[in-house]
């Protein structure tokens, strides 16, 4: 059955509209899921549009596309933990850069032999191919560095600013020449430099940065795939690339002003480090004057305490303990302690990462706040307790105008009357600062996984009062 071009744009457009709902279920967590279902609808909606349309001649090398997809894709959902999303989404954005580059240098040879070039498509060909590519190789980079197989820190040299500067002019100047003649060589050098800048504009920014770079590359590749659907003729395509377009530049923008830092200081002034565990954590916190407690501290002033606030970070996810968590709330909700999740707009390794978590162990929504919600109420918290977070409760942001971090608008954890602190060694966070919060009279580190001691706690609680 083939669909005539009225009711394939009447499909785009019901596609469309379903795409929006999608992105607006996903501003809450409670219609986060009900978005992600008119999302799938509306991109199972555009397939089918675009597979029973005119100009799809045969489905051989489409099903089979499809179908290695799907299996990848299928084998990916079920193996990848919730610590790996990340990097899994700088890896789909690749692959966006990457098919956008494709598809553009297929629909040049093809109508290059067809003889139906102009300046107009060729420009919309510069456009896909340099966005794609630097969206591609920048994707890979941030892949590299969110696992670990290249260093999370900032790689800066002489000069740098300049060359980035000078390979972008020529990158634009050879996409005019192409645009201008179809010349062959400017195609394939215009090519090459969009992938080298990819590399040269990430490398320089480091992990404390990589929340605001996966929501940038987001944003890059909307602008790639809207740049495809301009050369393919395709509305839907340039629409939801421009909606992802938009939406990842808004965030981005959202979430510098989280950190108190322009988009231009990330990227051409990223920071962060790997700091290695070194010494002992116990070694560390003795020779730095950090007071060190048991779980049976944390347990004997959460049980007595009025109000608890649960600040979580990275290391949760790492250790996996958002299901314990969960336990040892209801543990001290049975004892009347009011208990509330404080999350900071760049918590964790992606744009809403520690939601989602929480969302997982089946927290509920009502119980979990965003840094504007929450901040006035640490004053009148017996406990803060920091769950494998660090830079983000972080008084050097306030107090320290030589900081990395001054500025960036922070958890005020340290206000609560005791503040329990649980880390498995003494290293900084992401940017590599050293937290003044570990210093406060009124804190105490708690060491080890964070799994474990939190179901240490659990157990204590179970065990009765004192």
């Amino acid at each position: 059955m083939e669909l005539s071009s009225n009711t394939q744009a009447i499909a785009y457009l019901v596609s469309a509209v379903l795409f929006i709902f999608a992105l607006k279920g996903l501003t809450h967590p409670a219609s986060a899921r009900k978005g992600n279902y008119y999302g799938m609808a509306g991109m199972a909606l555009a397939i089918a549009a675009t597979l029973m349309g005119a100009e799809v001649q045969s489905y051989g090398f489409i099903i089979a596309g499809v179908a290695a997809g799907a299996v990848i894709g299928t084998i990916l959902a079920m193996r990848v933990e919730m610590t790996a999303m990340p990097q899994l989404v700088a890896a789909l954005h690749s692959f966006v850069g990457l098919a956008a580059v494709l598809v553009a240098i297929g629909t040049y040879l093809n109508k290059a032999a067809a003889g139906q070039l102009n300046p107009v498509l060729m420009g919309e060909l510069s456009a896909g191919i340099i966005i794609g590519a630097i969206t591609f190789t920048g994707s890979v980079i941030a892949f590299g560095k969110l696992q670990g197989l290249i260093s999370g820190a900032p790689v800066k040299f002489s000069g740098q600013h300049l060359l980035n500067a000078l390979i972008g002019l020529l990158t634009l100047g050879l996409g005019v020449h192409f645009a201008m003649t179809g010349n062959m060589a400017s195609l394939a050098l215009m090519t090459l430099l969009a992938f080298v800048i990819g590399v040269t504009l990430i490398i320089p920014i480091g992990g404390a940065d990589m929340p605001v770079i996966i929501s940038m590359l987001n944003s890059y590749s909307g602008w790639a795939a809207a740049a495809t659907g301009f050369t393919l003729g395709n509305n839907l395509l340039i629409i939801v690339g421009a909606i992802v377009g938009f939406s990842g530049a808004i965030l981005s923008y959202i979430m510098c002003r989280a950190m108190n830092r322009s988009i231009i200081n990330v990227v051409f002034g990223g920071f962060g480090s790997d700091a290695g565990a070194g010494e002992s954590a116990g070694a560390q916190a003795a020779e730095k004057g950090v007071k060190s407690a048991a779980v049976e501290d944390a347990v004997y002033w959460m049980e007595d305490a009025n109000k608890v606030i649960i600040i979580p970070g990275y290391g949760m996810a790492v250790a996996q303990a958002q299901h314990a968590l969960k336990e040892m709330m209801e543990l001290l909700e049975a004892r009347e302690v009011e208990v509330k999740f404080a999350i900071h707009p760049v918590a964790g390794r992606m744009p809403g990462h520690m939601n989602v978590l929480l969302a997982e162990a089946d927290i509920p929504y009502d119980n979990v706040l965003e840094m504007d919600e929450i901040n006035s109420e640490f004053a009148t918290a017996d406990v803060a307790l920091v769950v494998g977070a660090n830079d983000v409760v972080n008084p050097a942001a306030k107090s320290d105008p030589s900081s990395p971090i001054y500025g960036m608008p922070i958890l005020e954890a340290g206000k609560a009357r005791q503040v329990y602190f649980l880390k498995r060694s003494m290293r900084p966070g992401y940017s590599g600062v050293n937290n003044l919060l570990f210093y406060q009279e009124n804190t105490s580190l708690v060491f080890g996984d964070a799994k474990d001691t939190i179901e240490g706690m659990v157990t204590a609680l179970k065990g009765g009062g004192h």
